[in-house]
């Protein structure tokens, strides 16, 4: 994974008259899928370019991300892409958009080291162009200069950003909180934040995740003293613990426990066993020689020396949680024997699939730990009183809630008015909207541009704004009839016709029904050959609007209809 550090010198003489827009692509009324673009002139730099997971109608879409047609038309422009931190609502979208854009690539050592997870994975071989950043480096590229602040959040190296600009200073929080005793001794960088206050700062963009959840967050550490209490309780069982795979702290903290209380860990789940290798070899995370072990060693220890750490908190469907739970996983089966601590709470739209899985786990016999008032996660973003000294500290002339749903944006916008910002510099803007500086009093929301949504399928990419969610549901919800003729060039039949029915609660195998259905074809062709100057394509469409017919008389349910018609000599 080569790096190239050269830093772009700023150009002196930008003009200050310049217009300076801020374009959020995805991020905004929704969880995940961030991406912001800054414009100043004719310089481009964008923060984050991540995913989201699929919301439940979206059937057998993998994931969500940000349309960037207005990136693509404009690529010349842009002079680079920065990264706040590893975690997939921020990187995930990069294999599909990074070699479309070709432009460099600026990230921590460890966020670098994700990214190239991800871009093996998606099998490409576009090659990114690494600028590895530390905090408290100085990036001066285009019209723009950035400085890189250290934050708390639930991976190592969690960046804000402040960018000065021709016209004033933006500060970019990323995800954050204010934990007073992070795990890998990196706090938020209060000096910083403040310092940048007392210089001023033009515009906050701030997370918004955890606005409405009152006091702050508790720290991570209270999850290590969870884990203590439970490991002594159950000392007995092996302990199975998914978290998120990312959550490198947290894996930490797990390594520490079992150490402490002479257990070994075996890990379970690619993307977890990939990002603790990596996280190892760049030293964010420790663990003694021996301490992690295979899983065909976990076979010949007892139950009790043995901790589990895998994925599939979210009941993902091939993660190595919900494997174990459906008794399909490859090396382990559960049984009245296990402890499963669930250490997440669900990524809104996944409850359902979480709820299912803990019922699995049940049926298995285990005892699960899952509740949110066990102690067993922290969330790492801010809530409202740590929100409240974030804006306290940088003292911003305007203000843009970002990264949360729409009633989150709502909220931190209220808290920026009780704060002291005027109620006319803070903007609530949804993904597309343009806030356009034309001088630091003349600010307003400006126009769109295109942003939306893609749907990625496999490698496959779809617009969110075409059929596809539309022709699945309706197949989810109806089923499919087809329809199979053979007809010579006087559009006689010349072979019987083959009706198949898929998802559909009247099936072919029932004579009265194919017998109807195969009458209302008929009556089509009837129809269609006593039409003066009838056209080939307008068969088909006769065809459906007969079966359709038929179906809402005996059903009112309308399935999918694909004629297929064929011609012999």
């Amino acid at each position: 994974m080569p790096i190239d550090n050269r830093k772009k010198k700023i150009n002196r003489n930008v003009s200050k008259k310049g217009e300076l827009s801020v374009i959020p692509l995805g991020g905004l009324g929704e969880i995940g899928k961030n991406l912001t673009v800054f414009k100043y002139d004719d310089d481009i730099i964008i923060i984050d370019c991540g995913l989201k997971f699929p919301e439940e109608d979206m059937l057998g879409i993998d994931f969500v991300i940000p349309d960037v047609e207005y990136l693509i038309e404009n690529k010349e422009k842009i002079r680079g892409i920065f990264i706040t931190h590893g975690h997939e609502d921020h990187i995930g979208a990069l294999p599909f958009i990074l070699p479309r854009l070709d432009v460099p690539l600026y990230s921590t050592r460890l966020t670098a080291g994700l990214i190239e997870n991800k871009m093996k994975d998606a099998k490409t071989s576009y090659q990114p162009k690494y600028r590895e950043i530390c905090h408290g480096d100085l990036i001066e590229i285009g019209a723009f200069s950035l400085e890189f602040i250290p934050v708390c959040h639930s991976i190592p190296d969690a960046l804000a950003i402040s960018i000065k600009t021709p016209l004033g200073i933006i500060v970019h929080t990323g995800d954050f909180k204010l934990d007073p005793t992070p795990i890998d001794g990196i706090g938020t960088d209060y000096s910083s934040f403040a310092l940048l206050g007392k210089e001023g700062v033009l515009l906050m963009l701030s997370d918004s995740t955890n606005i409405e959840k009152e006091g702050i967050t508790p720290s991570e550490k209270t999850v290590g003293q969870t884990f203590e209490r439970l490991f002594r309780l159950y000392k007995d069982r092996r302990i199975v613990i998914a978290t998120f795979a990312s959550n490198l702290h947290r894996a930490q903290q797990v390594f520490n426990t079992a150490g402490r209380f002479n257990r070994k860990v075996m890990l379970a789940g690619r993307s977890m066993i990939n990002n603790v290798e990596l996280a190892l070899d760049l030293g964010y995370i420790t663990a003694p020689e021996g301490l992690l072990i295979t899983p065909q060693e976990a076979e010949h220890m007892a139950d009790n020396r043995v901790v589990v750490l895998t994925t599939g908190s979210q009941g993902e469907p091939f993660s190595g949680l919900v494997l174990m739970s459906r008794g399909t996983h490859r090396m382990l089966k559960l049984g009245p024997k296990d402890l499963v601590i669930i250490s997440a709470t669900p990524i809104p739209g996944n409850e359902k699939l979480v709820s299912h899985t803990v019922n699995r786990l049940f049926a298995c016999g285990c005892e699960v730990i899952y509740e949110r008032g066990d102690e067993i996660h922290v969330s790492g973003h801010a809530a409202r009183d740590e929100l409240t000294i974030m804006l306290s500290m940088l003292k911003p002339r305007y203000f843009v809630p970002v990264h949360g749903e729409y009633r989150h944006l709502v909220r931190h916008a209220q808290l920026a008015r009780e704060m002291g910002v005027p109620p006319k510099n803070v903007f609530v803007m949804q993904n597309g909207d343009v806030l356009k500086f034309k001088g630091r009093s003349n600010v307003s929301i400006d126009g769109r541009v295109q942003a939306g949504a893609v749907l990625v399928d496999g490698i496959a990419l779809g617009e969110f704004e075409g059929s596809l969610l539309r022709e699945r549901r309706e197949l989810s919800e109806n089923g499919i009839v087809s329809v199979a003729i053979t007809l010579n060039r006087r559009f006689h039949l010349v072979a019987p016709i083959q009706i198949q029915t898929k998802g559909s609660v009247f099936s072919t195998e029932d004579g009265g029904t194919f017998k109807e259905l195969e009458n209302a074809v008929k009556m089509a062709l009837e129809q269609f050959l006593r039409t003066p100057g009838a056209k080939p394509e307008m068969l088909p469409t006769e065809i459906r609007r007969r079966i359709r017919d038929l179906y809402g008389r005996i059903s009112r349910n309308y399935p999918v209809i694909v004629p297929l018609i064929s011609y012999v000599d």
